[in-house]
């Protein structure tokens, strides 16, 4: 369905060199390296009218987990390491001190939930189901909720309206990666923070289980990133970088990081 679609280019760099690795490249789909900076991402993407009905990413997650699976070593022993130090998945508790508790933007916000008072939510949601749900939990507590693409729809809102913005299991799915990241930089204040979970490529487990890896997800999962790709991105977007899970990150299935602006865009 898919394998004829035109390849873009890489989302980093913009380069179009790009490697096929063949091993993470099954069926139609296209999973490759750029020659140019190394950064892995889906080559043929489906279309954002895919990712809003056919792809959801609410449809693709259930499929995945019966075929994935984490490592029977590595998986535990980096849930205990997270559980005994207090580093939770769940970043929901941290959102209120890292953004003063004010007005944040939840980028793929699902139902809707992640953000609550006294923070005011607002959103932006892709999947047609889910974004009615989500608008009308937000409309609730003081916000709004906007339907469509994030790197378009971030456009929409004040410049350095939102105190902090959360991508949350977000920019893997996101073809546009540096358009939302600008567009984040251009709607975030100057003392504002953006909250980033990404799967992590360069884990472990990855390396160990290959192919099986619980962060392959196609074709909704269009980006993979490791932590040296994620600083360059958000580098180039005006940000810095701080890491979140540093201790576990080598064992962690998940990158977790908070940027700051360095430079205005």
């Amino acid at each position: 369905m898919f394998d004829n679609a035109p390849h873009r280019n890489c989302p980093a760099c913009a380069s179009g060199g790009a490697a096929t690795l063949a091993a993470y490249s099954p069926e139609d789909w296209n999973v490759a390296a750029c020659e140019a900076c190394g950064f892995v991402y889906l080559r043929n993407p489906p279309d954002y009218e895919a990712l809003k009905e056919e792809s959801a990413w609410e449809k693709t997650y259930e499929a995945k987990k019966a075929t994935s699976r984490g490592s029977t070593v590595f998986s535990p022993l980096a849930r205990r390491i997270r559980n005994g130090l207090g580093m939770y998945r769940d970043k929901t508790r941290a959102f209120g001190r890292w953004f003063n508790n004010g007005h944040v933007l939840d980028i793929g916000c699902g139902w809707g939930q992640r953000i609550q008072p006294p923070m005011t939510p607002y959103g932006i949601e892709l999947s047609t189901s889910l974004h009615k749900i989500s608008d009308e939990v937000m409309r609730a507590r003081g916000g709004y909720c906007l339907f469509g693409p994030g790197a378009e729809a971030i456009g929409e809102f004040d410049p350095e309206m939102f105190d902090g913005i959360v991508m949350f299991s977000y920019l893997e799915h996101e073809t546009q990666v540096m358009d939302v990241l600008k567009g984040a930089n251009r709607a975030l204040k100057p003392t504002g923070a953006v909250f980033i979970r990404v799967p992590n490529f360069g884990s472990l487990n990855r390396r160990v289980i290959g192919p099986k890896w619980c962060g392959f997800r196609y074709p909704d999962h269009v980006n993979y990133f490791t932590l040296q790709s994620l600083r360059d991105v958000a580098g180039r977007a005006g940000f810095s970088v701080e890491l979140i899970n540093r201790v576990t990150l080598p064992i962690d299935d998940n990158i977790s990081v908070l940027l700051r602006k360095s430079q205005p865009l």
